[in-house]
């Protein structure tokens, strides 16, 4: 090789090399809302199926935040992956360390073709600032911050699908003080306003009261923004059964007009390992739910990838389900998508 060949060969490497000169690691399509449905940029609808892992945070505490924990998740048969974040494990951690662990994630989905929904994972008032628990404490500022970080770098990143603003709303029965829709509904606009300002291309996704279960609300009043989505945890002891034209009234309507998602679902039995109201049940609300959701084309993803936390999906690090992580394995890959 001569001089000139050789001075050539050492540029080009450090073009390609250089941050001046990328390729986008985004290799899947943009989710968009069309009408009652998930799109991607064919127009042909998408309809998620997917599991939820515990916080990053705690997973990478454990030594179980790498590309294997998402390789199991892609073998049962998911397309999507829920990444809950709770406020104070973001506040400990430090934005910058904990967005080099959602940068990891990111990257480990997207090589699996996994769609990610981000969610802030709070449980309460976020009006009166008052929390079930104090790893759920936040304050709008901090909310308000969180969510204009996300767009500001996850906001082009079509893996990054979803932004869930708040996981689960609640008064607690007024022990967490009132809370009206109407104010609620405002939080959220204000939240979207901040997201598509700092330019987030993702879909916002809005939960209701009652721990993210009760939709009626937007029959009268939704939210005042476009390409947005619906929430609902509907776990097995909201209602008694059958619980098929109770979830129809109480949020399955949506889906008539606007997108819906059941980013929670699961069950246990009362003997299981960190069983708890209102996920007792057993494999008749597998049926009833997938069933429901199938018939409806909504997407759901299930609570919960780990073996601590509860309904628990595995029993330990080998992967060995659970009962309930036994239903929804089979249920996952049946689906011919996957």
């Amino acid at each position: 090789m001569n001089k000139f060949n050789k001075k050539l060969l050492v540029l080009l490497c450090v073009f390609f090399s250089s941050s001046a000169f990328s390729f986008s690691q985004n290799k899947l399509d943009r989710i968009s809302v069309n009408g009652s449905n998930f799109v991607i940029e064919d127009g042909k609808t998408i309809i998620f199926r997917g599991l939820n892992t515990s916080d990053p945070d705690k997973l990478e505490i454990q030594g179980h935040w790498d590309k294997s924990y998402f390789k199991e998740i892609k073998k049962w048969g998911a397309n999507i992956v829920r990444f809950p974040v709770h406020p104070t494990a973001w506040v400990k951690r430090g934005k910058e360390n904990y967005l080099k662990l959602l940068d990891e994630g990111i990257k480990w989905a997207t090589e699996l073709d996994l769609y990610v929904i981000i969610d802030w994972h709070s449980i309460g008032n976020l009006q009166t600032e008052m929390y079930q628990d104090d790893m759920y404490d936040t304050t709008l500022k901090l909310t308000y911050d969180f969510w204009r970080t996300i767009a500001v770098k996850y906001g082009k990143n079509t893996t990054v699908a979803f932004y869930e603003l708040f996981n689960e709303p609640t008064t607690y029965h007024n022990t967490l003080g009132t809370a009206t829709w109407e104010a609620w509904k405002k939080i959220n606009e204000e939240i979207i306003t901040i997201v598509r300002a700092n330019g987030g291309e993702g879909i916002p996704l809005v939960a209701g009261f009652n721990w993210a279960y009760d939709l009626t609300p937007v029959i009268e009043n939704p939210i005042d923004a476009e390409g947005i989505a619906y929430v609902s945890h509907p776990y097995p002891e909201k209602r008694e059964k059958p619980w098929e034209n109770q979830w129809t009234a109480d949020w399955g309507f949506v889906k008539e007009k606007y997108p819906l998602i059941l980013t929670e679902i699961g069950f246990c039995g009362p003997e299981d390992i960190g069983a708890h109201h209102p996920v007792i049940s057993d494999e008749s609300y597998g049926d009833a739910i997938t069933n429901y959701a199938d018939e409806k084309e909504i997407s759901y993803v299930i609570w919960v990838f780990d073996p601590q936390w509860a309904p628990r999906l595995f029993e330990d690090w080998d992967y060995t389900p659970s009962r309930h992580g036994k239903y929804f394995k089979k249920k996952l890959q049946s689906y011919k998508y996957n």
